[in-house]
C-alpha cells in the first residue's frame, strides 16, 4: 500500500493526493501554512472579526466544546486572548471518561463561562449508531452532526452569530487548504461532517424505529434562518497558528488541564482524544477498513512540525496501531452485536488496496479508569438486523 514519501499517510486515507515528488496533500498544506499564511495578517482579520460581534448581544460568540485538547485551548484562547463572553455549548455523545468531567468542571470555574449542555436519548442514539455502522463503518454520525447542528441550532436559540470552531480541516486532512478561509458551514457539514447522510436520509433508512422530532437535535438549521442571524461561524485556527503540543502546554500551565491513556496510542500521547472511552473503538474500525490507525495520525503530525522521524514514527506505528481495544466488548454489548457480526460490517467498507487480516490481531491493554465506564444493560426489544435495509 502506498504512503507518503514524507509523512506515514497511506493511499486509503480519505481525500488525499500525491505530488510527482510522492508528498501527500495534507504535507503540502502544512508547508504552506509555515511559509507562506502571513499569521500576523490573519491575526489581524481575527480582530476584526471580534469587533463586530463584541457587546452586541447576550453573548459574544458560540464556543462548541467537548473538553478535549483542541476545545479547551480555543475556550482558553477566546476568554484569556480575545476577551469574549462565549457561551459554551456540550453536546454528550454518551462517551465521555471520567477525567473529562474533572477537567471540565475545573476549566469552567477557572475562565468563568456560562455553559449549556444537551444529552440525546440513548434510545435515538443506539439505532443511529447501528445505522452508520452498517452503511458506513462509522458509528459516530449521532457525534459529529449532533455536535455541529446542535451548536448551530443553540445559536438561533440565543440569537448569536458568532461561532468559533477548533482547527482548520486543512491541519489533518485534504477536503481544505490553507489557502481556503472555510466557513463552518453546511457546506462543510455535509461535506465533512455527516458522512454524506442527513437527518432527513437517517429518518428514511430506519423506516419508523424514530420519529422526526427524535432527529432535531441532529438536523442542520434552515440556511434561510442563518442568514438572517447573520451568522459567522468559523475555525480559530484559520487565524492563528495552530500547534497542539503548544497548546496542551499552555492549558496544563493555565488550567491544570489532565491527560490519560487512551487505548492504542503511546502514551506519551496522553492529550490525544481523552474524551471518548469509545475511541479505542473506532480507531480500530479506521484501521479495519483503511490500514491505518491513531498512532499513525500523531506520528504524521510529529513528522510534519520536524519532532520526529520517519522511522521512529513506523517503529511506533507497528507497535501501536491495529490492535483489538479492550473497550470493544463494551461497545458490542450497547449494540448488542456479536464480534463476528462486527467484523462482517467493517470489513465491508475496506478500501483498496487495503486488506485486514483478522487472525493476525493482537489485544490492546486494558485501560485503568475502564471500571468507571458506563455498562448500563439496556434492553433492546426487536433490535433490526445488522444487513442493511433490515
Amino acid at each position: 500500500m502506498r504512503s507518503c514519501s514524507n509523512c506515514l499517510l497511506p493511499e486509503t486515507a480519505e481525500a488525499t493526493t500525491f505530488d510527482s515528488q510522492g508528498t501527500c496533500s495534507v504535507c503540502k498544506q502544512i508547508e504552506y501554512k509555515e511559509e507562506k499564511v502571513d499569521w500576523p495578517d490573519r491575526r489581524r482579520q481575527l480582530d476584526g472579526l471580534v469587533s463586530l460581534y463584541k457587546d452586541k448581544g447576550l453573548y459574544d460568540c458560540i464556543v462548541p466544546f467537548s473538553g478535549g485538547k483542541d476545545s479547551t485551548y480555543q475556550l482558553w484562547y477566546i476568554v484569556r486572548e480575545l476577551k469574549l463572553k462565549p457561551l459554551v455549548v456540550r453536546f454528550d455523545h454518551g462517551f465521555y471518561r471520567p477525567i473529562l468531567e474533572k477537567n471540565n468542571k475545573r476549566t469552567f470555574k477557572i475562565l468563568g463561562v456560562d455553559v449549556v449542555q444537551f444529552t440525546p436519548s440513548w434510545h435515538v442514539v443506539r439505532e443511529l449508531m447501528l445505522e452508520s455502522l452498517k452503511r458506513r463503518g462509522d458509528f459516530c454520525w449521532h457525534c459529529h452532526t449532533g455536535i455541529y447542528a446542535h451548536t448551530m441550532q443553540v445559536a438561533l436559540r440565543y440569537s448569536t452569530p458568532l461561532l468559533f470552531w477548533g482547527e482548520s480541516l486543512a491541519e489533518y486532512q485534504s477536503f481544505y487548504t490553507y489557502e481556503e478561509m472555510e466557513e463552518v458551514d453546511e457546506k462543510r457539514f455535509n461535506r465533512a461532517m455527516n458522512l454524506g447522510m442527513t437527518s432527513d436520509d437517517m429518518y428514511e433508512f430506519l423506516n419508523g424505529r424514530i420519529s422526526k422530532r427524535d432527529l432535531y437535535p441532529f438536523s442542520y438549521p434552515p440556511r434561510k434562518d442563518l442568514r438572517a442571524l447573520g451568522c459567522r461561524s468559523v475555525c480559530l485556527g484559520n487565524y492563528i497558528k495552530w500547534d497542539t503540543k503548544k497548546q496542551v502546554t499552555i492549558i496544563k500551565e493555565e488550567l491544570g488541564w489532565e491527560g490519560d491513556q487512551v487505548e492504542g496510542i503511546p502514551p506519551e500521547f496522553d492529550y490525544e482524544k481523552i474524551e471518548c472511552h469509545m475511541q479505542g473503538v473506532r480507531d480500530y474500525l479506521k484501521y479495519i477498513k483503511r490500514g491505518f490507525g491513531r498512532t499513525n495520525h500523531l506520528a504524521n503530525i510529529e513528522i510534519r512540525n520536524g519532532r520526529m522521524t520517519r522511522e521512529a514514527g513506523e517503529k511506533l506505528e507497528k507497535e501501536f496501531d491495529g490492535k483489538r481495544p479492550v473497550s470493544l466488548d463494551i461497545f458490542l454489548e450497547y449494540l448488542h452485536l456479536t464480534e463476528e457480526e462486527f467484523l462482517e460490517i467493517a470489513m465491508e467498507h475496506q478500501v483498496d488496496p487495503h486488506r485486514f487480516q483478522p487472525n493476525n490481531i493482537e489485544d490492546s491493554k486494558k485501560m485503568p479508569d475502564m471500571e468507571k465506564w458506563d455498562r448500563t444493560k439496556v434492553p433492546w426489544p426487536n433490535r433490526p438486523s445488522t444487513k442493511i435495509g433490515g
